[in-house]
């Protein structure tokens, strides 16, 4: 009997993509409160990684040739992500000028995977995985949530709402190329069709408010950070964890992406913790170990 093969390199694939966009947080605030204009620094992110990805794969003979009937979904892929998710996401970290809201709505994003997962390509979930989806996201937002919400966040929350929709998305259309299509392949070609989608906005809106400070290199650390290890890096590690354990078991990771950041926050001196916020920690995690679990019993 062949011995089935181990799981362990996807799940150190996907905590240290989780790990890297928790930092993307951190890094994406200092150029937002640097005042740089979103669709600059989201458009040099995009073009970095692309040209980043396009040499790696091409040096590395990995970059398979696409088929025609494949091009659209590819690019489908990028409007999904990143373009409608980064505009959602840093939009609505503008607008309602809280990571702690921002987070709580992208905390949602399993949710939605999992219910698409199961309508799209019938994967398979026990109840103790339902259930530990819910109380992962459940202690995220006991972890985040600051009580409040002013009518000023509504627009913000429409942009985040964006982002959900467009990471369920992603994950989707990623799902289905993955069976064709190595990591690589598709991260090379979601990167150069993102950069090619966030060029329009970057010429209109980006381009008249350029300044010479943008090249400074306080702008360039967080910027290459995001294009290198937030982008490039852990794009790949992600779609290799959507082949191996599904497009549900994967994103529920994404969960603790808010949790990453506040932590690195704390270790950083801009956060400390309540004793709330760390048993919220615990059950998120315990959450989380829940959703992988097998069990033999199947939701209808």
């Amino acid at each position: 009997m062949t011995k089935p093969k181990s799981k362990l390199p996807l799940y150190i694939s996907i905590i240290i993509a989780t790990i890297l966009w928790g930092f993307s947080f951190i890094w994406t605030n200092d150029l937002i409160a640097m005042g740089v204009p979103i669709f600059i620094f989201i458009f040099i992110r995009m073009l970095l990684s692309g040209s980043i990805m396009l040499a790696f794969s091409t040096l590395t003979s990995t970059l398979q040739k696409v088929a025609r009937k494949d091009i659209k979904w590819m690019f489908l892929l990028a409007f999904f992500e990143p373009f409608i998710y980064f505009i959602g996401e840093s939009y609505g970290l503008k607008i309602t000028g809280s990571a702690t809201l921002s987070a709580v709505i992208i905390a949602t994003i399993p949710i939605f995977t999992m219910i698409m997962g199961r309508l799209l390509f019938n994967e398979s979930l026990s109840r103790l995985n339902v259930v530990g989806i819910i109380t992962a996201v459940l202690g995220i937002v006991l972890f985040v949530w600051n009580g409040t919400i002013s009518s000023e966040n509504y627009y913000g929350i429409l942009f985040l709402l964006l982002a959900v929709a467009g990471a369920v998305g992603y994950s989707s259309i990623c799902k289905r190329l993955t069976s064709t299509y190595n990591a690589i392949t598709i991260t090379t070609w979601q990167f150069l069709f993102g950069a090619a989608l966030f060029c329009i906005p970057f010429m209109i809106w980006g381009l008249p408010q350029w300044r010479p400070e943008y090249l400074s290199l306080d702008v360039l650390k967080p910027l290459i950070a995001l294009a290198v290890l937030c982008s490039s890096f852990s794009f790949v590690l992600y779609t290799k964890a959507i082949e191996g354990l599904g497009m549900t078991k994967a994103a529920i990771f994404t969960t603790m992406i808010p949790a990453v950041s506040a932590v690195a926050a704390y270790f950083l001196g801009q956060e400390s913790f309540t004793t709330l916020q760390i048993i919220a920690l615990v059950i998120a995690l315990s959450g989380v170990v829940l959703s992988q679990l097998r069990k033999s019993l199947k939701i209808i």
